[in-house]
């Protein structure tokens, strides 16, 4: 049966659209829904709608306005800094340097430079899902023109110092990218002072619409840019701009923050000390604030997800990207876990909204679950005896 209260536990998958980016959406519609490229006052109103919310995000970030690229959403910004750097390159004998636990904006753009003979490294990480710095240095050569980072993974939390990495990169002559969706508001960074080139985000990942993305561009690097037309964006992105979504995005950045580590661990110590068999996935590194992923001896993640969403509650087996893939999670098998281990992994992510009360609510819903899923299981109820 299904529960009429439903408790959200997937944010990393997306946000609910906070009060102050809906209000910014409606009065964008109202004031604001002229072509910002037009000369009249009504275009200029939309114009300084854009603007104000440009100069929101640069703020959130810790750059300049004009360094602020808005984009369709977090892929296209990961794919405008991958490919555009990568195709902004005079060299002939191009490398990029990257990681088998990024998200598929990453990958697929990688690979389809691989499509183009550029070669393409990606490092595998440790046990704990980070990249080790030195390994990365290592792999840096004369011939790679980017390097792309997460600066934290969608799946396990798992926080990459991409500032470290982007020095190595830098004093090597390398440009920096770094795919900053989910760390972007549950971490503190100032991109001023961090050296990377490129970072990307996503609106609906910070409690704004879907639609919408932007991405850093460090003043002077060099990108060819993806989508051709006009010169909206300073000629790096074509097109008529959304101000609507701009403004909504540039709304949510200015929202506090709450920091999630205190309901995370509740949970996270909850279900290790009332089930047994379960284990935290990157649980000794320094991880995302709201991100808890945890295998579950003797179950699949999808019977999992499946029995607390009867029960009212949302989570998810990993990336929603890849929801409805039968093949184990590649951040996680990357990390050395067993397919069986990483098809049994899942992830519980924490936002707006989520209070003491509820993660009680899904302890109490998760142990059930669990212990019923596992009677059912003839291959579990065997090794248990």
């Amino acid at each position: 049966m299904f529960s009429a209260t439903r408790l959200y536990f997937d944010h990393n998958a997306t946000t609910p659209i906070a009060p102050v980016a809906r209000e910014a959406v409606l009065g964008s519609m109202d004031e604001a829904w002229a072509n910002p490229s037009s000369l009249h006052q009504d275009g200029q109103r939309a114009r300084q709608c854009f603007e104000q919310a440009r100069a929101r995000v640069a703020a959130f970030l810790g750059c300049t306005p004009k360094e602020i690229v808005f984009t369709g959403g977090g892929t296209e910004a990961a794919n405008l800094a991958v490919l555009g750097a990568v195709r902004a390159s005079a060299r002939q004998d191009r490398h990029v340097l990257t990681t088998a636990i990024e998200h598929p904006a990453v990958l697929e753009a990688c690979a389809q430079l691989e499509r183009e003979g550029v070669a393409v490294t990606y490092l595998q990480p440790t046990r704990q899902g980070v990249i080790d710095p030195e390994q990365f240095r290592r792999h840096l050569k004369k011939t790679t023109v980017l390097a792309s980072v997460m600066h934290a993974n969608n799946e396990t939390g798992a926080v990459h110092g991409i500032a470290a990495l982007a020095a190595m990169a830098r004093e090597a002559g390398v440009l920096f990218h770094s795919d900053g969706v989910q760390a972007a508001g549950k971490l503190r960074l100032s991109l001023a002072g961090a050296g990377v080139d490129f970072y990307s985000i996503s609106a609906h990942k910070l409690n704004a619409p879907k639609g919408c993305g932007a991405l850093y561009i460090r003043s002077g690097a060099a990108l060819t840019p993806m989508i051709h037309g006009g010169r909206q964006e300073r000629g790096r992105r074509a097109g008529t701009e959304s101000v609507t979504l701009a403004a909504a995005l540039g709304a949510a950045v200015t929202m506090e923050r709450a920091d999630w580590t205190p309901l995370r661990d509740r949970l996270e110590q909850g279900l290790v000390s009332r089930i047994p068999g379960v284990r935290v996935n990157a649980g000794q590194a320094a991880r995302l604030p709201n991100t808890s992923n945890l295998a579950f001896d003797g179950i699949t993640a999808e019977s999992l997800v499946i029995a607390l969403d009867l029960r009212g509650f949302a989570v998810s087996t990993g990336a929603a990207c890849s929801s409805g893939s039968v093949e184990p999670s590649h951040v996680l098998l990357a990390m050395g876990l067993t397919p069986e281990q990483a098809r049994s992994s899942v992830r519980f992510s924490l936002g707006l909204g989520n209070t003491v009360e509820q993660v009680d609510l899904l302890l109490e819903a998760a142990v059930e679950a669990v212990a019923r899923l596992r009677r059912l299981s003839p291959a579990y109820s065997e090794a248990a005896r």
